[in-house]
């Protein structure tokens, strides 16, 4: 089926008292292990940056060449390799840990600096007079492994984030492998971290994720790759985001079986390996507000969240507006419908 004709959908209404405020429009691409689209909204082939979603997918040459036995790296390590983690004091020790293992210093990671996304760790660094490292950039830990890799591969470590490094040319192939989209046909551009990052159909990000999680079809080197990226996920949710973050929440929540992955400018990946599902959203206008309600609302009308599952992870179905009073003065309300291809699931 050709979807190039559909148009995004209302995702998400932001609701104040009686009135739909605002709108959030997006697409939804809900894709299985044989590369059917079995459900959808908006245009399931709608073309763009996978952005952090990129990270699960981006761990696995450096697993595929055996990284994690050649540096003994442990669930937490191989979690944050795929991590857009919250920089609080646990996800920078283990960023540093795996720098040591590889005989560096934090000034090899070319991610820069930020503050930590977790607010009370930001505000604590900041009252102590603490200077902030790239060790707290959410992405160090993807960084972390692109330096692991160049040094399994005996490549040099400098400007490893240039898109003419064969790191970055991995990254490139193992996207273009994974999606099934040629590497001449993925567009490029430049991430927050200064790493090119890829654009793709969001049906193809799905179809990654699908084979992320049942890697049925894979060469043996990299389907253990991704088992492993997927069994360290599960195991140890905290390094994948952390402290009151939706990613980290929906593995825990429902034990691993639901592995998924934000990405700037709305987007979010998700892999159902018991079902050989991948689902991938984008919100249109790139809100970060609308991300979650969107997902989970999809999740719930898949049938992939039990009850209780659905009532521990409410607070990011719908968020509330809150107002300087700290008075609820509105939500945030998911109104999507998906069309299901019911012989698919």
């Amino acid at each position: 089926m050709h979807y190039h004709d559909k148009e995004s959908q209302v995702l998400v209404a932001a609701v104040r008292g009686e009135l739909t405020e605002s709108i959030h429009r997006g697409h939804i691409a809900v894709v299985n292990i044989h590369r059917h689209t079995v459900a959808y909204a908006g245009n399931p082939d709608h073309y763009t940056f996978a952005r952090s979603t990129a990270k699960l997918l981006q761990a696995i040459p450096l697993l595929e060449a055996g990284g994690a036995e050649a540096y003994g790296f442990n669930d937490k390590q191989v979690a944050l390799l795929c991590s857009s983690h919250n920089g609080e004091d646990a996800h920078a020790a283990t960023a540093d840990a795996i720098l040591e293992r590889l005989g560096l210093h934090e000034s090899a990671l070319l991610c820069g600096v930020h503050e930590p996304y977790h607010q009370p760790t930001a505000e604590r660094l900041k009252a102590q007079g603490i200077p902030l490292t790239p060790l707290r950039n959410n992405c160090s830990g993807k960084h972390s492994g692109m330096l692991a890799l160049a040094l399994l591969r005996h490549w040099s470590t400098g400007q490893y984030s240039d898109l003419e490094h064969p790191v970055q040319q991995q990254m490139l192939h193992i996207m273009s492998d994974m999606t099934g989209i040629p590497a001449g046909q993925i567009t490029l551009g430049t991430d927050g971290c200064g790493v090119p990052v890829f654009a793709v159909p969001i049906s193809s990000l799905a179809y990654a994720y699908a084979r992320l999680g049942q890697p049925i079809d894979l060469p043996d080197a990299r389907a253990q790759a991704c088992k492993r990226i997927i069994k360290s996920a599960a195991n140890e949710p905290y390094y994948v985001a952390g402290s009151g973050r939706f990613d980290t929440r929906l593995i825990e929540v429902t034990q691993g079986r639901l592995i998924g992955k934000m990405g700037a400018e709305g987007v979010f990946a998700l892999t159902v390996p018991e079902q050989g599902l991948g689902i991938a959203v984008k919100i249109e206008d790139g809100s970060m507000r609308a991300l979650y309600p969107a997902v989970m609302e999809a999740l719930i009308q898949l049938d992939l969240l039990q009850k209780h599952e659905i009532e521990a992870l409410s607070e990011f179905q719908q968020p509330p507006i809150v107002n300087c009073q700290k008075a609820v003065v509105g939500r945030l309300q998911p109104v999507l419908k998906l069309e299901v291809h019911s012989k698919s699931i």
